[in-house]
């Protein structure tokens, strides 16, 4: 039988290796800013075109690398970082497996531009799929520029698995906040499409925070500091207050590189356990110093995913830590259940002496004695003096004058579920102000309150998206913030949000400002359904048939919709029954999640046999 295994070839085994480090535009940029990091960069610039689909170009300031090295890191498993294995556990770099630049070029066109400060001239390197097309020396500042072009030219069904650009342009977002607030010393700046989304300059890891999600953030951030034998630990967390539905705030950074841990992120929720919401997850901005022979960072290509020695420890630790912050900055409630609140010492009394209270006894006073105390102790009136009260008054003319009289009373009322002549009969009932029960011919219709609403108000914004809606004009002007991602996905949606009833006179990255809101919207409520919008937009969007209107109503029904506990009137439940049935789809919601369901009077004769 003939040999069936053979070695694949080079650009087969590349495209191959490629899939493990390059899933994505964002994959990119994670690699080259950390390779711009390596090289000793004080201000790196991150340029992006179309979602990183065709151009991801960072340029930095670093050491730059000669001719034959430059050459070099294209290479499969050529690196500067590790000589013998022994390395691997005395890491203090971003990259050491020389596996990035090669993977990329394998996948796209590519262009390297570099000097060091001591060569007069530079190099520039082009590639294409793994082939070097040209080499030549270039006139270009100390540094390096390496440029991406067409990703996933060579493998159409990689780059059919994209999603759109707004998905993508997030995942790259994300990916730059992992590296821009594990290194608040460099300065970084990223532009989309030619526009500026950030410019951070250096400082300390506070104010890169606060330089990344906006102003606002500095009151919500709690410090964090502890140094052991095991760690040392430093950082920040959310008050409770300013917690989110989703996750996008959580950064664990072991030695200055970005971590995700399950673990871990289970020790922080269980040190806000009693404070967040439910649905609601905790903001963290936490540094962990570990030894780096206690931790093995090479269990996987993207090197997100982390081992320690001892896990145990620090699980104890960061639960300890960040509980006694919270309860240091007085966040924690304080319940205290033996105290008698009646006993407290009013403020105006606070810091005065009590005095005890002085008692008069008349030792001579006898209640069963016919005379009278002295006048001096005791005034007791006479007889005659209450007897003359009701003199002309006996009981006859008590009573006439009892019979006589009219009372106020409150007018009478009868129920809506007594009362014969009621023209009106109650079919609608709320059951544990979660269900609107409706009586039917065959038995009894059970509906949820709040997806039945949802679906209420999903139809309804679809139709003011195709026809022209309705504004209410705000007295004063409604000013909201949002970091600079939220902000791009704000933007892009402007037009459909002006198509349902928002009018903005500003909007800008530093602003938005409003000056009228759909009919129904209360100002109260825009900053949770634009939260709401953007939490779907990150996590929600489809990839095929996308429609921005759709997702759009969704997000506004879903946040505007009658929550389930809320007590409703007889005219309301009647109101969400009667539009229900005439929607288009009233048996399912939004979501595709059931509606109501019937309960035949047969289905409860059975109960009872």
């Amino acid at each position: 039988m003939a040999d069936i295994i053979q070695l694949l070839p080079d650009h087969v085994a590349n495209q191959i290796a490629a899939g493990e480090v390059v899933q994505r535009p964002a994959s990119v940029v994670k690699e080259l800013l950390e390779n711009a990091i390596d090289a000793g960069a004080t201000t790196i610039k991150l340029l992006v075109k179309n979602a990183g689909k065709t151009l991801i170009q960072v340029i930095d300031d670093g050491k730059g690398m000669s001719v034959t090295d430059a050459r070099l890191s294209f290479e499969r498993h050529a690196t500067s970082k590790i000589k013998v294995a022994d390395d691997l556990f005395n890491l203090h770099t971003k990259g050491f497996r020389g596996e990035a630049l090669a993977s990329i070029a394998a996948i796209a066109h590519v262009e390297m531009k570099t000097k060091q400060a001591s060569d007069e001239l530079g190099t520039l390197l082009a590639i294409e799929g793994s082939t070097i097309t040209s080499q030549e020396a270039v006139a270009t500042p100390n540094g390096s520029s390496v440029a991406v072009k067409n990703l996933f030219f060579n493998i159409p069904a990689r780059r059919n698995f994209l999603k759109s650009d707004t998905v993508e342009l997030r995942h790259i977002i994300d990916e730059f906040h992992r590296v821009v607030l594990a290194h608040p010393s460099i300065s970084f700046s990223m532009y989309h499409n030619g526009s500026d989304l950030f410019n951070l300059l250096k400082g300390n890891f506070r104010q890169r925070i606060v330089s990344t999600f906006g102003g606002k953030t500095n009151e919500k951030l709690v410090p964090v500091e502890e140094t052991t034998e095991v760690l040392t630990l430093s950082g920040f967390v959310g008050k409770p207050e300013y917690s989110k539905k989703s996750r996008g705030e959580q950064f664990f950074f072991v030695n200055n590189r970005f971590i995700k841990s399950p673990y871990l992120n289970h020790a922080i929720s269980s040190a806000f356990e009693g404070l967040l919401q439910p649905g609601k997850k905790p903001s963290y901005f936490l540094n962990l110093e570990v030894d780096p022979k206690c931790i093995d960072i090479n269990i996987h290509p993207t090197k997100t995913e982390i081992k320690f020695d001892d896990e145990q420890t620090i699980y104890a630790i960061l639960r300890a830590v960040v509980k006694h912050s919270l309860g240091q900055f007085s966040i924690a409630p304080i319940l205290d259940f033996d105290r008698d609140k009646n006993l407290d010492t009013p403020y105006r009394f606070a810091g005065e002496q009590p005095t005890l209270p002085k008692v008069e006894v008349d030792r001579s006073f006898n209640p069963f004695s016919n005379s009278n105390p002295s006048p001096s102790t005791y005034s007791k009136p006479a007889t005659t003096a209450w007897e003359s009260l009701y003199v002309g008054l006996e009981s006859k003319s008590n009573s006439d004058s009892l019979s006589q009289d009219n009372f106020e009373s409150d007018e009478v009322t009868s129920s809506i579920f007594d009362d014969a002549s009621e023209k009106r009969v109650q079919k609608t009932f709320q059951l544990h102000n979660k269900y609107i029960i409706n009586t039917i011919k065959s038995g009894m219709l059970v509906i949820d309150q709040n997806r039945a609403h949802e679906r209420i108000l999903y139809e309804e914004f679809l139709k003011t998206t195709v026809n022209e809606a309705v504004s209410q004009q705000l007295l004063f002007p409604l000013q909201l913030k949002f970091s600079a991602t939220d902000y791009t996905i704000l933007k892009d949606l402007q037009q459909n949000l002006e198509s349902t009833g928002f009018v903005f006179s500003t909007f800008t990255a530093q602003s938005i400002e409003l000056t009228g809101l759909p009919v129904g919207v209360k100002e109260s409520e825009v900053h949770i359904v634009f939260e709401q919008l953007i939490h779907d937009i990150e996590h929600e969007v489809p990839d095929v048939n996308f429609s921005v209107s759709d997702l759009l109503s969704k997000s506004l029904a879903k946040s505007l919709a009658i929550k389930n506990g809320k007590k409703l009137e007889r005219e309301e439940q009647e109101f969400i029954v009667n539009t229900l049935f005439s929607c288009k789809e009233p048996s399912i919601s939004p979501a595709n999640k059931t509606v109501f369901t019937t309960l035949k009077v047969e289905e409860l004769d059975k109960k009872f046999n």
